[in-house]
């Protein structure tokens, strides 16, 4: 008998029992779909974390002022600034790995355009910020080393504060004031979304560090030209461990530190913070789909069930068909068929109940989730191996019967 016609005979003897046909398919269909599920919730979390990496940039590490003590009461990080846009110059060009380092003064205030009005954080940068951060200007232009050098009055706008102040309307060319001191607005920045901490990066408004020191922020900053932070970019394949230390030394060196002394500067590695964190999420998502796997075992099992009662069941039909000179394999192959073609076309419904259920999840919990080829493709041949490994054993019971004793059989 040849393949064509077997697979008729088996598809013929699952239309006999739909509903028992159906009943075994469910263990299968609920697998997949639970499959396909959680590896869509899992791969939306890790490709949550590598928005997250993209938007603040690759290779980056984040240097912090440090704290004072005050009556025995240690402050927290940032409460004194001690690190200067001349620290930031000398990182840059005595560090051969950094690309660039970028002084930031950060105040917060009101950003006013016509009767409307916004409050927002004001950051004092340098050209090199953009540089740093991967930061495009979507509409207009950047801020330029002739803004800072003439502590230019001008702004560029993230896309939270230029959708609030200006609606849909182009921004670039209008003035604002932010803390009562007009500005024209200059640019738009692209979208970054959310830190990994949850905090809008689209809320701020970027001007000059000449300009945010003399004219918005103000305060004891004028003169000293400390700053809050410095971003550093570290140049691709450059060790970021090695950086990170030869920072630590020059600050320490620049800030006249004696070897008992501890740092008054915060160092914060970004990446090892997104990678460990891209690690968590990807652990998550296997994790996730082990167990969802679980189901599919279970779903395999109970195909092994049935089809071990449709043996018992249809032994003489067996012994009929041995009798006319069905061989073995025509029985092992039948069996097979009828097995793979339960694993198959559960697996295909269950691809289906499982992007179903991924929409669900998206939209109803409001959790990212994406489905993949690969996801789907690997789903469709675990459930289909699975029905040839749990049909392989009632199928070789089926084809080893003796057909006198089963046509003897009650």
């Amino acid at each position: 008998m040849n393949f064509l016609a077997t697979l008729k005979v088996a598809l013929a003897a699952l239309r006999v029992n739909k509903l028992r046909s159906m009943l075994t398919m469910l263990g299968i269909i609920i697998g997949v779909g639970a499959v396909i599920t959680m590896v869509a919730v899992g791969a939306g979390a890790q490709a949550r974390v590598e928005d997250q990496i993209r938007s603040l940039g690759s290779n980056l590490i984040i240097i912090l002022s440090g704290n004072f003590t005050s009556g025995g009461v240690r402050m927290g990080s940032g409460s004194q600034l001690t690190i200067s846009e001349d620290d930031a110059y000398s990182l840059a060009r005595e560090i051969p790995s950094i690309h660039v380092a970028a002084p930031t003064l950060r105040g917060n205030g009101q950003v006013v355009f016509g009767n409307t009005n916004w409050a927002t954080q004001i950051s004092g940068i340098t050209p090199d910020y953009l540089e740093a951060r991967q930061w495009e200007v979507v509409a207009g232009r950047p801020i330029d080393p002739t803004h800072v050098d003439s502590a230019a009055k001008v702004v560029l706008l993230g896309q939270t504060v230029a959708r609030s102040l200006f609606g849909d309307a182009d921004p670039v060319g209008e003035t604002v004031r932010i803390r009562r001191v007009p500005h024209t607005v200059i640019g738009v920045l692209d979208r970054k979304g959310q830190s990994m901490i949850g905090q809008d990066q689209d809320d701020v408004a970027l001007i000059p560090i000449t300009t945010a020191r003399k004219r918005v922020l103000g305060g004891t900053n004028v003169k000293t030209r400390n700053v809050q932070n410095i971003t550093v970019r570290v140049r691709d394949g450059a060790d970021i461990a090695a950086t990170e230390q030869e920072m630590r030394d020059l600050l320490r060196q620049r800030h006249k530190l004696q070897s008992s002394q501890e740092d008054d500067f915060f160092i914060r590695n970004l990446s090892e913070v997104l990678a460990a964190q891209e690690a968590s999420s990807r652990i998550l998502a296997l994790l996730l789909a082990a167990i969802a796997s679980v189901s599919l075992i279970v779903g395999g099992i109970g195909i092994m069930n049935i089809m071990l009662v449709s043996v018992t069941e249809r032994t003489r039909e067996i012994g009929l068909r041995m009798a006319v000179g069905a061989r073995g394999r025509d029985i092992l192959t039948q069996f097979l068929v009828e097995a793979v073609t339960l694993a198959l076309i559960g697996g295909l419904i269950g691809i289906a109940l499982g992007a179903i259920a991924s929409f669900a999840v998206g939209h109803f919990a409001g959790w990212r989730t994406e489905m993949s080829a690969a996801a789907v493709l690997l789903a469709v041949g675990f459930s289909g191996a699975i029905g040839v490994f749990f049909g392989f054993y009632p199928a070789r019971t089926a084809s080893r019967l003796v057909p006198i004793d089963a046509l003897r059989h009650e």
